[in-house]
């Protein structure tokens, strides 16, 4: 049997934006019949909020799309994940360019941006939903459900 592929996704808090992407791939993956082909984890660029749930809004706004988020807690991105996983992807440049200077430069190929997946909403970042209203947290949630679709088609066509 082919080994797990494994993903990361990576925003700065590991609360909002990669959780929510954890939730959706995970889901999308679930849906698809291939758990059981997948690893599939998010972290921080940051220890801001290691070993907390993600933010309320975050849940509370995923849960309405039927994604449950309640039993992940933030960790920071570890010099070990850079060889655990095959791909890891930020919400955006910022996170991207935290990513590529700890990232060694065998890995580097890892790295990328989960919105290069998106077929359908022409952005190139996932927003940080944080400070603004709830409006925020169903932009992040449309930005990400489109590049989990594109993501695990690239995979599956691999």
């Amino acid at each position: 049997m082919a080994k797990p592929v494994s993903v990361l996704f990576v925003c700065m808090g590991n609360i909002c934006r990669s959780p929510t992407a954890e939730g959706v791939f995970r889901q999308r993956v679930e849906a698809a019949g291939l758990a059981h082909s997948f690893v599939i984890d998010s972290a921080g660029t940051h220890g801001y909020h290691v070993g907390e749930p993600p933010d309320a809004r975050s849940m509370e706004y995923a849960l309405k799309r039927g994604y449950d988020l309640s039993a992940q807690r933030s960790r920071k991105v570890a010099a070990q994940d850079f060889e655990d996983f095959d791909y890891l992807l930020a919400m955006d440049h910022d996170n991207l360019k935290l990513l590529q200077a700890a990232c060694p430069p065998q890995h580097r190929h890892k790295l990328g941006l989960m919105m290069s997946h998106a077929t359908r909403s022409g952005a190139d970042a996932v927003p940080d939903p944080y400070y603004g209203g709830g409006r925020g947290f169903d932009v992040v949630l449309d930005y990400l459900e489109d590049a989990a679709d594109g993501l695990l088609a690239h995979l599956k066509a691999k």
